[in-house]
C-alpha cells in the first residue's frame, strides 16, 4: 500500500507536534479533516481499530497544540486509540504497515517512539502509570504535565478506580481526560454508564454550566480566581439539578465538564486553561466513536476492529465463504448455548467481550443466564465463583490475555475452594495483528501449578464441542478449555455430542521412527507435517494430549517405552507448558528419550499475521516437517 499525501496537503506538513504548532485554529479545522480521511483509508486497506481513533482526532490535535510532548506525557487507554497520535508524531509515511511484522505497533509502545509514554494494550491502566510519572517528575523537581486519557469502558475497569484514590491523595499534576462516548468494545455496562450518562445528557446542567463558562473571562478584571469561582458554581449546580455530588470531586479531583469532544477550538481553549491549574483533575468529554464515518458510527461495534471496506461506503470488501469452517468462538456461542437448553445451570459470564466471544449468540435465547460485567476480569473470575457456590455451573468466557488480570481471584477464589466453574479461555496462543499484550502465550504454563485446576485444548471444532459438553456433565472443580482465535478445520462440525474421559490423549497417526505429542489447534500442524515424512517414507506416531493437567501418563508411557526421540508441540510459551510437563515426567520416570520442545519462546512476540509467528516461533507445518525429518534422517545415517 502507498499513499499519496497530495490528497492530504495539511497533513502533509506535519512531521513533529512543533509543526502543529505552527498552525492557526482555522488551520487546525482542515487539518482534522484530513486526519479523519487519512486514518479511514489506511484501516481499510489494512485491518485495524478504527472507531477509536476517529472519536479522538479532534482530542489528540489539541492535546499536541497546547502540550509541550513528549517532554509532556500522553497516554491512551485503551490504546487503539492512539493512530490519530502515531500519525501526527512522525509515522505517518509508516502508517501502512500498522499491525504488520516489523511495522507501526498497533498499540502504543516505548520502544517505538519517545511520544508513546506508557505501552497501553490493556485497558484501565492509564491513570495509574500517569501518576507514577507525575509522582517523580515531582520528585525531580521537574514541571511536567502528564496526562491519560481514558475511556468510559476502561473506566469501568477496578484499577482506574484505584488509582483515582490514590490521585486524590497525592495532589500531583496530573490530568485525566475521560473520553466519554458510552461505547467500550460491546455497549458499556453498569452504574458508571448511567452516572456519566446523567452528567451528559442533563440539558439544564449543561446550559447553566455554559454560561458558567462564558462568564470566566470576565472575573480575572475583578481580581477574583476564575477557576475556583466556577468551580464553586459548578459543583453547587452539579448537586442541584443532578441530586448528588460528583463521583470524582468525592476522590479529591477537581472535576470539569462535560464539553463536546468535537468542537476543537473549545477544546483548545479549556486545555489551555486546565494547563494553568496544578493538581489532580479530570476533564469529562463527550465524543462519538467513529466520528466522521458514518457507517463507524452507526455500527460502532462491528467497526471497532475494521476488515477490509470502501472507505466510501463502509461496505465489508472481505466476502464470507460459507464453505470455510467456523470461527472458534462461533462454535463455542452455539454449543453454549445448545447445553444451557438441556442444563437449566449453566450461565455464562464475560468482561466486555460478548460479541468478541460469540455469547451474544446465548444472550438471544437466554437474556437472564448471560452476565456482561464490563471490562473487570477480577470482578468476573469471582463473580463466577459466586455463582458455582451457589449452585450453578458458571462459564467464565474471558480471553487468555485478560485472564492474566484475574489471577489472584483464580487461585483464592476458584481453585482454593475447588467450585465448578469452566474458564473458556478465547484467543489462547499467537493471535497475530494485535500483538505482544495481546498474544496468548502464557495460559498453559501460569494454570498448570494451579492444584484442582483441569487443562484442556481441542485441536479441531469436533473436541472443543464434546470438551464443553464433558466440562458440565460431572463437574468436580474448575476446568480451563483453551481455544485459539480464528478457524477450524472441519466445514461440517455440528456432530453428536460425545463425552471425552479426563485426562485421555487421541492418537491421530501410528509410526514408527519418531513420536510427536500435541496440543490444541498445532496439532493439525503436525498432522499436515506427518504427511509430508510419510512421502519421504517415513512414520510419525502423533499424539493429540487434548489434557495438558491431568495429562495422559498412560500414552505418556507407551511413547518413552518405544521412542528415542519425542518432539512436543504446544502455541504456548515453552516454559511451563506442555515440553516443560513432559521434561518432567521423563525426568520423574527415569527414562532416557531426547525430548525436543516447539511452542513459543521466552521473548515477547511482536505484532504480525498468524502464520508469520508460527513459523518465526519455529512449530509451523514446515517447521515442524524439517525437525523431524532431521531427526529420522540422523537416525538412518547413524
Amino acid at each position: 500500500m502507498s499513499i499519496d499525501f497530495k490528497e492530504y496537503p495539511s497533513l502533509s506538513k506535519i512531521n513533529s507536534p512543533e509543526d502543529l504548532k505552527k498552525l492557526s485554529l482555522g488551520e487546525l479545522n482542515l487539518l482534522k479533516d484530513e486526519l479523519r480521511n487519512f486514518i479511514i483509508e489506511i484501516v481499510s486497506k489494512n485491518p485495524g481499530h478504527l472507531g477509536g481513533g476517529l472519536g479522538v482526532v479532534e482530542l489528540t490535535i489539541a492535546l499536541h497544540y497546547i502540550y509541550d510532548t513528549p517532554y509532556d506525557k500522553i497516554i491512551w487507554d485503551v490504546g487503539h486509540q492512539s493512530y490519530p497520535h502515531k500519525t501526527l508524531t512522525g509515522r505517518k509515511e509508516k502508517l501502512d504497515t500498522l499491525r504488520k511484522l516489523n511495522g507501526v505497533s498497533g498499540f502504543p509502545s516505548i520502544f517505538e517512539s519517545e511520544y508513546d509514554a506508557f505501552g497501553t494494550g490493556h485497558s484501565s491502566t492509564s491513570i495509574s502509570a500517569a501518576l507514577g510519572m507525575s509522582a517523580a517528575a515531582k520528585l525531580n523537581g521537574e514541571k511536567r504535565n502528564v496526562i491519560a486519557v481514558i475511556g468510559d469502558g476502561a473506566l469501568t475497569g477496578g484499577m482506574a478506580f484505584e488509582a483515582l484514590n490514590n490521585m486524590g491523595q497525592l495532589k500531583t499534576n496530573t490530568l485525566v481526560i475521560l473520553n466519554d462516548n458510552k461505547m467500550s468494545i460491546d455497549v458499556s455496562v453498569g452504574g458508571l454508564k448511567d452516572y456519566l450518562l446523567d452528567i451528559s445528557t442533563s440539558k439544564t446542567y449543561n446550559a447553566a454550566k455554559d454560561n458558567v463558562w462564558r462568564v470566566l473571562g470576565k472575573l480575572p478584571k475583578l481580581g477574583a480566581d476564575p477557576q475556583k469561582i466556577a468551580q464553586k458554581i459548578d459543583n453547587a449546580l452539579k448537586y442541584v439539578v443532578l441530586k448528588y455530588s460528583n463521583l470524582f470531586e468525592a476522590f479529591g479531583i477537581r472535576y470539569f465538564g462535560p464539553i463536546d469532544g468535537h468542537d476543537l477550538p473549545r477544546l483548545v481553549h479549556v486545555l489551555e486553561q486546565l494547563k494553568k491549574i496544578d493538581g489532580p483533575k479530570l476533564l469529562h468529554i463527550r465524543t462519538v466513536k467513529g466520528k466522521g464515518f458514518k457507517p463507524a458510527e452507526e455500527n460502532q461495534t462491528s467497526f471497532h476492529a475494521a476488515g477490509n471496506f470502501d472507505k466510501t461506503t463502509g461496505e465489508n470488501l472481505i466476502k464470507s465463504d460459507t464453505a470455510q469452517p467456523p470461527k472458534y468462538q462461533d462454535v463455542f456461542g452455539e454449543t453454549i448455548t445448545e447445553l444451557a437448553r438441556e442444563n437449566d445451570k449453566i450461565v455464562a459470564i464475560t468482561p466486555a467481550m460478548l460479541a468478541g466471544s460469540s455469547l451474544n449468540i446465548m444472550q438471544k435465547e437466554f437474556p437472564n443466564r448471560v452476565f456482561d460485567v464490563g471490562i473487570a476480569e477480577q470482578h468476573a473470575v469471582t463473580f463466577s465463583a459466586g455463582l458455582a457456590v451457589s449452585g450453578y455451573l458458571p462459564f467464565c468466557t474471558i480471553y487468555s490475555t485478560f485472564l492474566q488480570r484475574g489471577y489472584d481471584q483464580l487461585i483464592h477464589d476458584v481453585a482454593a475452594q475447588n467450585l465448578n466453574v469452566v474458564f473458556c479461555i478465547d484467543r489462547g496462543g499467537l493471535v497475530g495483528e494485535d500483538g505482544v499484550t495481546h498474544q496468548g502465550a502464557f495460559d498453559f504454563a501460569y494454570l498448570r501449578p494451579i492444584p484442582n485446576m483441569k487443562i484442556a485444548a481441542p485441536m479441531n471444532e469436533e473436541e472443543f464441542r464434546n470438551m464443553l459438553f464433558s466440562a458440565q456433565l460431572k463437574p468436580n472443580g474448575p476446568m480451563a478449555i483453551r481455544y485459539p482465535r480464528g478457524r477450524g478445520v472441519t466445514i461440517d462440525w455440528k456432530t453428536p455430542l460425545n463425552k471425552i474421559e479426563e485426562g485421555t490423549a487421541r492418537l491421530v497417526s501410528e509410526g514408527k521412527d519418531i513420536a510427536v505429542l500435541s496440543i490444541g489447534h498445532p496439532g493439525n500442524f503436525v498432522a499436515d507435517a506427518v504427511k509430508k515424512l510419510n512421502e519421504l517414507g517415513f512414520t510419525a506416531q502423533h499424539y493429540d494430549m487434548r489434557y495438558l493437567k491431568p495429562i495422559d501418563e498412560k500414552a505418556l508411557h507407551k511413547v518413552f517405552k518405544n521412542f528415542d526421540h519425542i518432539i512436543t508441540v504446544e502455541d504456548g510459551a515453552l516454559i511451563g507448558g506442555l515440553g516443560t510437563a513432559v521434561s518432567e515426567f521423563k525426568s520423574r520416570n527415569n527414562y532416557t528419550s531426547s525430548v525436543i520442545s516447539l511452542g513459543i519462546p521466552d521473548k515477547f512476540i511482536e505484532h504480525g499475521k498468524p502464520q508469520e509467528l508460527y513459523r518465526l516461533c519455529g512449530f509451523d507445518s514446515e517447521s515442524i516437517f524439517e525437525r523431524m525429518k532431521t531427526i529420522v534422517l540422523k537416525r538412518v545415517k547413524i
